[in-house]
């Protein structure tokens, strides 16, 4: 990015930023209003526990749809990799030689061995720029192209030109990296799949983000109910009101529709006072926020009082049944100094928090309620919960529902 971008990228920040600003200041000084959907939306408890819908979505939105996988600096270098195994194949994501990103089946070509194993935060290790499969050292390069075999008189005969790695659709924008978990040579366009987001996405910054840290959890629960607990703020004063209850107003949001995906900021108490100030001065607002990519990552953008601004990134996959997920999180500092990447902030498990804890034991206790509710029960989001319909609505309209 030139000089000239990464200004106007900042100028742009501010401007989005004091949008924002004014839209959750005119809430506050109304008194607590929040922005509504039209009215409310009502969905059937199967939504969340009928079999054969979560079979259908794990094939729609898991395998047919680009999911993100990690950012850039995930795999910054040439031999770096991520091993992707969260919706049924092994995949490798894998940073070339020539810097771009490819993805290939983790299956040695030879006897379907897997060629790598994961790490504790998801990377894996390719010694020398190469794949070397460990069952018989059969050897691939970073462009998955088969470059050895020992005892290759054995295969005389076979074209081993067809035996290089199956490759999966894979695509890297504004430091997002992306797969299309079904094997193909069709092209993955990540900034076409955002659509009007990508502008939006393209202001937290994300190929200058670092990782800190990440860990994972599992919950007894349909992954649908755990993303829910993002979508709106109507429950801080109740189920969160030690925590986030005691920064941020409940039931205050200011929501922008970027359909699939979405953005919502939750304004904190502090905004009480500067209502009743002119606008010129009120204190500067960092951009940030929750944002949604379909179907499944939840991006929560803050800053520290260094000035250095961070990112979590929760990733919610659907399990092997509908009473199953699993939920990826990873923190990121965007830029920054090593103090910031090391700062106390990011010292607690974001899956073991308090935060994350109420959220998921709500989201268990409710799907276990849906699997025994009496037939044709249904949840309902309400006009305050405008973020929730829009990510249903997004969900039945690409199951064809």
């Amino acid at each position: 990015m030139t000089e000239s971008q990464t200004l106007e990228l900042a100028a742009r920040r501010r401007r989005v930023a004091g949008d924002i600003q004014r839209r959750m200041v005119a809430h506050v000084a109304a008194g607590g209003t929040t922005d509504m959907a039209p009215q409310p939306m009502k969905n059937d408890a199967s939504a969340y526990t009928d079999e054969s819908r979560a079979a259908l979505e794990r094939r729609e939105l898991f395998l047919k749809r680009p999911l993100v996988v990690g950012l850039t600096k995930d795999i910054p270098n040439p031999g770096d990799c991520l091993l992707f195994e969260d919706v049924g194949q092994s995949i490798i994501v894998v940073r070339s030689a020539s810097g771009s990103v490819r993805a290939f089946l983790n299956m040695c070509m030879h006897r379907g061995s897997k060629l790598v194993r994961r790490g504790e935060d998801g990377t894996c290790d390719v010694s020398g720029r190469r794949f070397v499969c460990p069952f018989h050292a059969w050897t691939f390069d970073l462009d998955g192209v088969l470059v050895g075999i020992p005892g290759a008189q054995g295969f005389e005969g076979l074209d081993l030109g067809q035996r290089n790695l199956v490759r999966v659709p894979a695509d890297e924008w504004n430091g997002l990296v992306f797969v299309r978990p079904t094997p193909g040579d069709d092209p993955l366009d990540a900034a076409g799949y955002l659509g009007s987001f990508a502008s939006e996405l393209a202001l937290l910054d994300l190929a200058s983000a670092f990782p800190v840290r990440s860990s994972m959890l599992t919950a007894a629960t349909n992954w649908k109910c755990a993303l829910d607990t993002y979508g709106e703020g109507y429950h801080f004063s109740t189920l969160h009101a030690s925590t986030i209850g005691t920064t941020h107003f409940s039931n205050v949001a200011v929501f922008d529709a970027f359909e699939p995906h979405w953005r919502l900021n939750f304004p904190e108490k502090s905004l009480r006072a500067i209502s009743k100030l002119p606008e010129a001065e009120w204190p500067h607002m960092e951009y940030g926020g929750i944002h949604f990519i379909f179907p499944n990552v939840i991006l929560v953008a803050g800053s520290l009082e260094s000035g250095a601004r961070w990112v979590r990134m929760f990733r919610v996959f659907p399990g092997p049944t509908s009473g199953e997920m699993i939920c990826r999180t990873a923190v990121y500092v965007i830029g920054g100094s090593e103090s910031d990447r090391q700062s106390s902030a990011f010292a607690h498990d974001d899956s073991n928090s308090d935060v994350t804890q109420e959220d998921y034991q709500v989201a268990v206790d409710g799907y276990a309620n849906l699997v025994s509710a009496p037939p044709g029960f249904t949840v309902v989001y309400g006009r305050n919960e405008p973020a929730l319909q829009a990510f249903h609505r997004s969900v039945a309209s690409a199951l064809g529902l």
